[in-house]
């Protein structure tokens, strides 16, 4: 098996575990932090978030520009070009430091509804994750070198390993009275290690050298070309789903946060779930733009990943509908009761955009990223400013369906982005991702609605209806929903990857 195939299937593998242990951890974290602390934990996290994105787009642009260099077997120009990165992650590692201390010593003045123990912990928390942050995102830079290298399974062993001990290290700390201060502690220290391994990885194992020949502006200006509209885009996803809480931490109070990370929390996970496929495919993008492949070709490509990703969120996206709310209500509380139509309505504006993940890898390989970051940072900032004046009103379904609005909007332009300036068939597309899958996913629903008159209302309850949900949706998805070629390609590889060493 090729290793884009088991990097898709470790993706799966971590996405099961990373969430199954989230979902477990969350509300035992509520219950030994509190839902002030929780919600404290989660608001300087989505301050961290914004920093976050000042990594440049640089490690898709090491994916690009390194698939590149070894599609033209260049590795004098990849040996420079890795080198010349290094030198501008040293830069960026120190604007986060300096916007890190502005931030530090101000931080009172923008939580003003924080109470002088809060401010003092935040203030700790937030001096640690910059540190964090400062190494992090250089050290990121490995893990972006084995995808280009089409290297997938360590660093998804790696990080499968990472969750289970994190985890297992989280829970001890919490029994043993840690707090919010602690957990970020550990997470730093556990990222150091990750980043040490991963290293040793790329020198070791890739025989990767990273050595500046020359240091020249053209391909530093070629870098921040491609990589400044990549990061546009991730500031949108920063503000798209972060400045919720945010804005909610403002006006509401950590409680609220609280309620509203748990809804952004799950809807995140969904998306995860598709770019486990889609996550693999930059460097095959890449390489099919440097050899021309035509657009056919593209759309063809696009319509098998759309379809298998589609496939996996309509599992998720209909058991939640289904049981989502039974779930929240036994997982976190009534307290909690929001969060299930937050997360709802994150999955359902979600799926358009995961489907289409490809098209997004072809704007990337192709630097034509640019118009999709300014729709989306134009449309999703007027979306996220009406969310603020609905939360006013209506607290934070307002808000998220004001951010989700101008997300929505943002995708109808861009397929017409699709169609005309990549000459995608965009048509085609449609039609062939609803042919079988939705009529069968639409019966799929009937069906598990039907599971819902099952006496009961607790976990066995739950289980039961989500097993048998999961086993109705497999066995008529397979037979009905998807083509020769999919049934095939599901019955040939998990075999073969469990066989595999």
């Amino acid at each position: 098996m090729s290793q884009l195939k088991k990097g898709a299937l470790l993706s799966y593998v971590t996405i099961l575990l990373t969430n199954g242990i989230g979902l477990v951890l969350t509300p035992f974290m509520i219950h030994k932090l509190g839902d002030s602390e929780y919600g404290l934990y989660t608001l300087i996290g989505s301050l961290i978030g914004y920093i976050s994105v000042l990594d440049f787009g640089l490690n898709n642009a090491i994916i690009r520009f390194v698939s590149r260099f070894r599609a033209l077997e260049d590795k004098k120009g990849e040996e420079n070009f890795l080198a010349t990165t290094m030198i501008i992650y040293a830069f960026i590692a120190s604007l986060i430091i300096i916007i890190g201390i502005a931030l530090y010593f101000n931080i009172e003045s923008v939580f003003e509804k924080l109470s002088p123990t809060e401010i003092g912990k935040a203030k700790v928390m937030f001096a640690i994750l910059i540190f964090n942050l400062a190494i992090t995102l250089p050290g990121g830079a490995f893990a972006a070198i084995s995808s280009a290298y089409e290297q997938f399974v360590f660093p998804r062993m790696l990080n499968i390993v990472k969750y289970i001990v994190r985890s297992l290290l989280l829970v001890s700390i919490l029994i043993y009275g840690g707090d919010s201060i602690s957990i970020v502690i550990l997470d730093t220290i556990v990222n150091l290690l990750v980043i040490a391994i991963n290293a040793y990885f790329v020198f070791k194992k890739l025989n990767v050298t990273i050595k500046l020949h020359k240091l020249e502006s053209i391909l530093i200006k070629e870098i921040f070309k491609y990589s400044f509209w990549i990061f546009l885009f991730a500031m949108v996803g920063q503000f798209q789903w972060q400045s919720g809480q945010v804005i909610l931490g403002m006006i509401s109070g950590t409680t609220a946060v609280a309620i509203y990370g748990v809804g952004i929390m799950l809807g995140t996970y969904y998306g995860a779930f598709s770019t486990a496929i889609s996550g693999v495919f930059l460097p095959r993008a890449t390489k099919m733009t440097v050899q021309n492949a035509t657009n056919d070709e593209m759309t063809d490509m696009m319509i098998r990943i759309g379809r298998f990703s589609f496939i996996t969120l309509l599992l998720i996206l209909g058991g939640f509908i289904l049981y989502g709310q039974q779930f929240i209500l036994l997982w976190v509380g009534k307290t909690y009761q929001n969060s299930w139509i937050i997360a709802l309505i994150i999955m359902v504006s979600y799926t358009l955009p995961l489907v289409q993940s490809f098209a997004n890898s072809i704007l990337e390989s192709k630097n034509l990223f640019s118009f999709k970051a300014k729709t989306y940072i134009t449309l999703i900032v007027l979306g996220t400013v009406l969310g603020f004046f609905l939360s006013k009103k209506f607290g934070s379904l307002g808000l998220i369906t004001g951010t989700t609005s101008g997300w929505i909007l943002s995708q109808i332009i861009m397929n017409f982005y699709y169609k005309n300036v990549l000459q995608l068939n965009v048509f085609r597309f449609f039609k062939e991702l609803a042919n079988k899958l939705v009529p069968t996913f639409l019966l799929i629903l009937i069906l598990g609605w039907l599971l819902n008159f099952l006496p009961g209302n607790n976990w066995f309850n739950l289980v039961v209806k989500i097993s048998i949900f999961v086993s109705i949706f497999s066995l008529l998805m397979f037979r009905f929903g998807m083509n020769q070629e999919e049934r095939q390609t599901i019955s040939s590889m998990l075999p073969k990857f469990l066989k595999a060493k």
